[in-house]
């Protein structure tokens, strides 16, 4: 009876753990009170189960005494000197800071096994010591979840399906072989989930719960699963279960567990759910307080005269941080957000006038959730990676010493769900722009450009002639995909966001110049932005964005509106292009036609060009019209504030008519970058992806300059991404980092 109440009463903590997790319930007040009474309710089951088998074991009430006695003082014994004495070792030997080293590890191997055996000795069941040296483990700077990453491996490839494939062989359906026994079976399938349902719902409505909360922690906590086979088994080799009642209770905590996500689905939906609020009283909901920022879609956006500053620039924002990699050329980004302290004068005469406020930085961590269970050991203490994790400890510091509010926060998501996790954060954040990072496909790799020439091909790997036998299409092969994946990622998250998105393309080439730091002093190097006009919604931001990152004294600008035409004769400030491009304009003309009628079919709808009728493209080109004019050419009646006019003082404006702009964009570009590498500065194209109402398609252009330059399969996914114009710099081979910029969906579009 002892052993029958464990087998109804387990919950399989680390099941739960991943359960919690795809369902995003880990910060909400369920899941923080299921997470703690998972807990406890395994360390009271493993007692239990200990007990049952010393029972069984004893030959007598005084052996079972004796079991139990010489139990409790092993289990003192790992509890108290042991767990010091690995806690000093750890320290000792570095293993906290540096991950497990490989004499802890043996120490700790040895450990298991030791326990193991002695448990088994004493007549408890040997799991039972694995469970015990697995408690005494420390905690500290993520040392198990380090050394569960050395195990995890070992333990998932062999060990774990070799114990299923017992388990399996154990359970014999057959013999569940008459209505006595499947009513036996019913009977425990529903005495199992409705007195672990009910005891917990009705404790949980005790405590002040909602009825739809109680349930559904009552619904996660009857989730069986790992720990109950376990149980099952000990149960099986103990001689307590016949191999019938074994398959009887195996058949139970499969279907209990197939329950717990589609009932926790139905009980708790997301408009349902409350989130435990980082201040204030406990079991705060943080939906009511979730800051409904909207000012991301600005009048200015449309090219409302009556504006007279600059006034509010953006000063929220969400930084993607996905890989080490990324955070240089973040905060390479983001240090030219807000104006360095030799403005501040100037800034708070901007604020007290327009009310802006200081700029406040959300770093977002994001960590996929595999199926390792290392994954899932991490998504429960995600509170505690909030303060250990070295790329927002990165971020937090770069915020200090430029004297920017930066708040952290972690996602941790399956990958199909990373990129809606990004735009909720933004929304909770309330975000006005989402930067987000990427590496580009050939960042490895990169090619050297010979300005005023037309642009190299590709060099020629080296070449495996295995590659070929193994399915690798080369050295490139492993960054392609890894690139192509990524672009995934980046596509989703252009079309979920409701804020303004910025993708940073980084292609700075370590040690080819040093980068650009700035610290509280205010010293450091120069940025020289490039950005091509062209019109739509999508440009309109990314000259706005210009020209606030122009309001620091180290960032200049070169804003260059581009105008198709016809004829070669008008074309003016650009050589004459190949005569291999001469016909170029009509073919667009015909294939914008036809990629009007197909790109609602693609998985990513809006990615470019999407359908416009005339009324909206002719909205959308007076508002280029009327923000080109404002800020290239304002009127005597324009009153911008100090910030503003020194901002639009270091910016250089400039109109080019070309039958080709991409080639004339990338010549110019060209030109630029050799004149700010030899000022020891560098050049930062910013461009809109053009997703929808852009003036010019550029796909005949581009295609040709891929044929030309690139493989074609890796840039289809790479102007899918970012568009044509900047597709254009990549596929050149320019050493720039690119921003690509692409507006919020307004209505009003």
């Amino acid at each position: 009876m002892l052993f029958t109440g464990v087998a109804y009463s387990i919950t399989a903590f680390p099941v739960l753990c991943r359960i919690l997790t795809e369902l995003k319930l880990l910060d909400t007040t369920v899941g923080i009170v299921v997470l703690s009474a998972g807990v406890g309710n395994d360390i009271v089951g493993w007692t239990l189960l200990a007990l049952s088998v010393a029972l069984v074991n004893a030959g007598s009430g005084l052996m079972a005494l004796w079991i139990l006695l010489t139990c409790v003082g092993w289990t003192l014994f790992l509890l108290f000197p042991v767990k010091m004495g690995l806690r000093w070792l750890s320290r000792r030997t570095g293993s906290v800071e540096n991950g497990p080293t490989m004499f802890f590890m043996t120490v700790t191997i040895l450990l298991l096994f030791g326990s193991a055996f002695m448990t088994d000795v004493i007549g408890v069941h040997a799991i039972f010591g694995a469970f015990l040296s697995g408690l005494v483990v420390p905690r500290e700077g993520g040392l198990a979840i380090a050394l569960t990453e050395k195990l995890e491996d070992m333990v998932s490839i062999i060990f774990l399906p070799l114990y299923f494939t017992l388990s399996g062989l154990s359970t014999d359906l057959g013999l569940l072989n008459n209505g006595i026994t499947w009513g036996y079976t019913v009977a425990i399938c529903a005495l199992a989930y409705s007195g672990k349902f009910g005891g917990c719902t009705v404790a949980a409505r005790y405590a002040g719960f909602t009825w739809r909360e109680a349930s559904t922690i009552g619904s996660l906590m009857s989730c069986k699963g790992l720990v109950e086979l376990i149980v099952l088994n000990v149960g099986l080799s103990a001689g307590i279960l016949s191999q019938r009642v074994f398959s009887m209770f195996v058949l139970e905590a499969l279907l209990l567990t197939f329950m717990t996500t589609p009932a926790v689905t139905l009980l708790y939906p997301p408009e349902r759910r409350v989130r435990v609020s980082a201040t204030g009283a406990n079991f705060n909901s943080v939906i009511d307080a979730d800051i409904e920022d909207k000012s991301s879609v600005t009048e200015s956006r449309l090219g409302d005269p009556d504006v007279k500053d600059l006034s509010p620039w953006k000063t929220r924002f969400t930084v993607v941080l996905d890989k080490i990699e990324h955070v240089p050329g973040m905060i390479a980004l983001a240090q030219f957000l807000q104006p360095p302290p030799s403005t501040l004068v100037a800034k708070e005469d901007s604020k007290r006038r327009s009310g802006s406020r200081d700029v406040v930085i959300d770093a977002l961590r994001l960590i996929e959730l595999s199926d390792r269970t290392s994954a899932v050991m991490k998504s429960s203490v995600w509170d505690t990676l909030m303060y250990t994790d070295p790329l927002l400890g990165i971020f937090r510091t770069f915020g200090e010493l430029n004297g920017m509010t930066v708040s952290t926060s972690i996602t941790i998501d399956s990958y199909d769900d990373l990129a809606s996790s990004v735009a909720q954060a933004a929304g909770r954040h309330g975000s006005q722009l989402v930067l987000v990072p990427w590496l580009p496909p050939y960042h490895s790799h990169p090619v050297e450009h010979h300005h005023h020439t037309s642009p190299p091909q590709t060099p020629m790997p080296t070449i495996n002639p295995f590659d070929k036998l193994f399915g690798n299409d080369g050295p490139t092969h492993t960054s392609h995909s890894e690139s192509a994946l990524h672009s995934h990622f980046v596509r989703g998250v252009f079309s979920k966001s409701t804020t303004d998105v910025a993708l940073f393309v980084d292609q700075h080439i370590p040690g080819d110049m040093p980068r650009v730091t700035t610290g509280a002093s205010g010293t450091g190097g120069r940025f020289h932005i490039f950005l091509p006009f062209f019109g739509g919604p999508d440009d309109r931001l990314a000259l706005e964005f210009v020209v606030q990152l122009c309001a620091h004294p180290r960032v200049s600008a070169t804003v260059v509106r581009f105008e198709r035409t016809d004829d070669l004769s008008q074309s003016r400030s650009i050589d004459k292009p190949e005569a291999a491009y001469l016909s170029i304009k009509e073919k667009g003309d015909v294939h914008t036609r036809e990629n009007t009628s197909t790109v609602a079919s693609r998985a990513f709808p809006d990615t470019v060009y999407g359908n416009a009728t005339t009324q909206t493209r002719m909205q959308s080109e007076t508002a280029d019209n009327i923000i080109w004019l404002r800020y290239a050419s304002p009127s005597s009646t324009e009153s911008f504030d100090s910030v503003a006019s020194s901002a639009l003082s270091r910016i250089e404006w400039k109109e080019t008519s070309t039958p080709t702009p991409l080639h004339s964009l990338v010549e110019q570009a060209a030109v630029l970058e050799d004149s700010t590498s030899e000022r020891r500065s560098r050049l930062m194209i910013v461009t809109g992806r053009s997703r929808r109402l852009a003036v010019e398609n550029h796909h005949v252009e581009l295609k040709a300059l891929i044929d030309q330059h690139r493989d074609g399969g890796v840039m289809q996914e790479v102007k899918k991404t970012v568009g044509d114009v900047a597709s254009s710099f990549i596929v050149t081979g320019s050493k720039a980092s690119i921003v690509v910029l692409q507006a919020a969906n307004v209505s009003t579009d």
